[in-house]
């Protein structure tokens, strides 16, 4: 019984098909000749001598498989077996483990469904959902797709991220939140042991909040729209044809777009309290108290009761009671608006608001609530923030009521001291 070497393997090779090399250092280890070749394969018992012999593949004989490479694999599974471990039952189970595409597939499309059959209790909008589908179209599927869960490392996800990076930072950091978020429910799931992420170590690329903040003037602006929008409606912009392209046919005129109450009503409260965009959408009527303008709602931290202002109070105290929400949607009653992306984007472009997004107006109203001398806490609790750092982000709008007392205190002092001598007003020196 020979030792399993290169010199032995082409020996092997000119014997007939399923003569077997056992070999002489390492039990179990062995090699068989194949119509077509030879391949490596590990023997092994999991208990005594009356256990069941299991025979596992370990690769076939080529340039890229040598028998020291082969012999190396079969020593892992001899370690795994002092382990009491079974090296066949973990590939057959591996083999069973769907890859990163399959599972991110079956985990979207049920969340899909919850957020089209009951969209208050969805932890994922539809919006959201498409945007995990595109990343994952897009990136992570032509680099991890066709991977099982068990097949892919911290190494891969490491230079996946640092190579998306260097065009799209900000998607690499979401496609590395969408991949660990994956992980952690297959482990829930028990598909991979918990503690499995190859997120681990890969850390984010740092990032800039986006701030856009509007002017008094600007908030006219977009209140002046809203109106025009619910009443007479927004014009639809001229269609231009492409350069060098007939424009025979390009549509020469369209009727105005009106915007329902019920929308424009949606972003005047949005406006007035600066809550998120769900928090609002997704209101029920028996979630209001009336008597002490609190609307109540409940996330993942548990039921939290928000304080609103008189004046989207007022706004919602005389709007129809067309259903159990607040803000129906028009041609399912029974369902709440999903989203207020199409007559935002009409209403922003007709007051030349283009770069401001619905969440913006969230930014506003903190910037106004500052200006107004409200303290980091107090806007933190207005704005919903479970946690400190996340309001720190508007530390430095908290400035200028600092610099307006600086000012003044400087002015009061300076008139007291008196201004400085120049040197020109200085007398003469002899």
């Amino acid at each position: 019984m020979p030792k399993i070497m290169k010199s032995t393997i082409d020996a092997l090779m000119k014997e007939p098909p399923k003569t077997v090399l056992r070999d002489s250092d390492l039990k179990g280890f062995q090699a068989r000749r194949t119509t077509t070749g030879v391949t490596y394969h590990f023997e092994y018992r999991t208990g005594g001598r009356e256990s069941e012999v299991r025979r596992i593949k370990i690769g076939r004989h080529s340039g890229a498989m040598t028998p020291d490479q082969a012999r190396d694999e079969a020593k892992s599974h001899v370690l795994a077996i002092a382990s009491r471990r079974d090296p066949a039952a973990e590939r057959s189970k591996s083999k069973k483990t769907p890859t990163l595409a399959e599972y991110a597939k079956t985990l979207l499309d049920a969340a899909e469904a919850v957020a089209i059959a009951h969209p208050e209790n969805a932890k994922l909008t539809k919006k959201t959902i498409g945007t995990y589908r595109s990343y994952m179209r897009v990136h992570i599927g032509p680099a991890f797709g066709k991977l099982r869960l068990d097949q892919i490392a911290s190494s891969d996800v490491l230079h996946f991220h640092n190579t998306l990076s260097k065009t799209n930072p900000a998607t690499a950091n979401r496609c590395r939140e969408l991949i660990s978020s994956l992980y952690g429910s297959a482990a829930v799931a028990g598909l991979v042991p918990r503690g499995t992420n190859p997120t681990f170590g890969v850390g984010k690329n740092k990032e800039n909040a986006r701030e856009r903040f509007l002017s008094d003037d600007e908030l006219m602006a977009l209140g002046s729209a809203i109106t025009v929008a619910e009443t007479t409606g927004i014009p639809y912009p001229t269609p231009q044809a492409k350069p060098g392209k007939k424009a025979k046919h390009i549509a020469r005129s369209r009727p105005p777009y009106i915007v329902s109450t019920t929308v424009t009503n949606a972003l005047r409260v949005l406006i007035l309290t600066g809550r998120r965009l769900r928090e609002i959408l997704h209101a029920r009527w028996t979630d209001i108290d009336f008597e002490r303008n609190i609307l109540t709602i409940f996330t993942k931290a548990g039921r939290r009761n928000l304080h609103m202002p008189e004046p989207a109070m007022d706004i919602i105290r005389k709007m129809p009671r067309l259903s159990g929400y607040v803000f129906p949607q028009e041609k399912d009653k029974k369902k709440p608006l999903n989203t207020l992306d199409g007559p935002w984007n009409a209403i922003r472009r007709y007051c030349g608001l283009v770069d401001v997004r619905l969440h913006d107006l969230r930014h506003s109203f903190a910037s106004v609530t500052i200006s107004g001398g409200a303290s980091l806490p107090v806007v933190g609790k207005l704005l919903g923030h479970t946690n400190a750092k996340t309001t720190q982000r508007y530390a430095h709008l908290a400035d200028n009521p600092v610099r307006e007392a600086l000012a003044k205190a400087a002015a009061h002092i300076s008139s007291a001291i008196g201004n400085p001598v120049t040197e020109d007003a200085s007398p003469e020196r002899t």
